[in-house]
């Protein structure tokens, strides 16, 4: 993929930190990353550090429980490059507690953000992929969509969504757009800091113990995205080896 024209477009969601910022990192190296968050200065200075090592990088400001946000921020790459070729619905946010914490404004943003997000990006970017005939959605769940530990239900649940969603529009879209979903175990990242109940931050303290670096993640979506065009990864997960869980 050395020619300019052959490189593939790839937009990334929650791109200024954590599993977001390491994919821009290693994908940029072949492939064109367009940058979206709402963190554009930490997003300036990611996509500045990729150019300078000769990689292509752009940036947009996106908040992705905004529609229109995510509309535009399609928009954005389509102008700039002519096409999408990868969506990755990697934003998202863990304020883990109790239920009995009542923590209802988290719940909400969890919602907002783990579901809604990903559900904006699909409308964003399905119809400019059906015309294309051709693209990939990379949407990040968790091994929280697969079983559910006290102080992350309402996280699980979101999760538990994305991979139905994921799956679901897998069956649907044929033969020209292939679906993936990504499942991180526990990886270093900044979600942790969002969690405001201490039984919920102790929690993720201890089982952050073993986490790995967040490019581990970004080599697996690398996986999915380099396999031919009627190859589908359906769905990848990727945990410590130390994991129990």
């Amino acid at each position: 993929m050395s020619n300019e024209n052959s490189k593939k477009v790839v937009l990334i969601t929650g791109a200024s930190s954590g599993i977001g910022e390491a994919t821009a990192q290693h994908l940029a190296r072949q492939m064109h990353v367009v940058l979206g968050a709402r963190r554009t200065d930490r997003l300036e200075r990611l996509a500045a550090a990729i150019n300078a090592e000769g990689g292509s990088a752009s940036v947009f400001p996106l908040d992705v429980t905004s529609e229109d946000s995510m509309r535009e921020f399609v928009g954005f790459a389509v102008e700039k490059h002519g096409r999408v070729d990868v969506l990755i619905n990697n934003a998202g946010v863990m304020p883990l507690s109790k239920l009995e914490a009542l923590k209802v404004a988290e719940w909400n943003q969890m919602i907002d953000v783990n579901i809604r997000g990903v559900l904006h990006g699909i409308a964003a970017a399905l119809p400019l992929m059906q015309a294309q005939r051709s693209g990939q959605i990379i949407n990040m769940a968790s091994i929280g969509a697969y079983t559910v530990s006290p102080t992350a239900a309402v996280y699980c649940a979101t999760k538990f969504a994305v991979a139905a969603i994921t799956e679901g529009l897998r069956q649907e879209v044929g033969a020209d757009i292939r679906v993936t979903l990504v499942s991180p175990g526990v990886v270093e990242s900044e979600l942790a800091e969002s969690i405001s109940d201490p039984a919920g931050r102790e929690e993720m303290r201890s089982f952050r113990q073993i986490s790995i670096k967040p490019d581990a993640i970004a080599r697996a979506i690398e996986f999915a995205i380099q396999q031919p065009a009627d190859v589908d990864v359906s769905e990848i997960i990727v945990r410590p080896t130390a994991s129990p869980y």
